[in-house]
């Protein structure tokens, strides 16, 4: 699914103009990814939680060279469903 067809999608099911539903899409996720640049965790109840965690400094190979390099520490985006979520997913119906 497209990032227009979602907004599509969204626009239907609230009743709101696709410009309307954009913005709110924009809004939604600019908000979320500034949260998390921030290291604070958002959590949006019945779906998940939107997250960051510190990886470590670590040893790799580069796979061109097999030189053994130091891969630096990083923060990286993370999310963990809700439980509802997960059974949504998995439901049979």
């Amino acid at each position: 699914m497209t990032k227009a067809e979602l907004i599509a999608m969204i626009a239907e099911k609230t009743g709101l103009t696709k410009i309307q539903a954009e913005s709110a899409f924009s809004a939604t996720f600019e908000t979320i990814a500034e949260l998390m640049t921030k290291q604070e965790q958002v959590m949006i109840p019945k779906f998940g939680k939107f997250l960051t965690k510190v990886r470590a400094e670590r040893k790799g190979r580069n796979p061109s060279s097999g030189k053994e390099i130091i891969i630096p520490k990083a923060i990286v985006a993370n999310f963990k469903p809700a439980i509802q979520l997960k059974e949504t997913i998995n439901d049979p119906k």
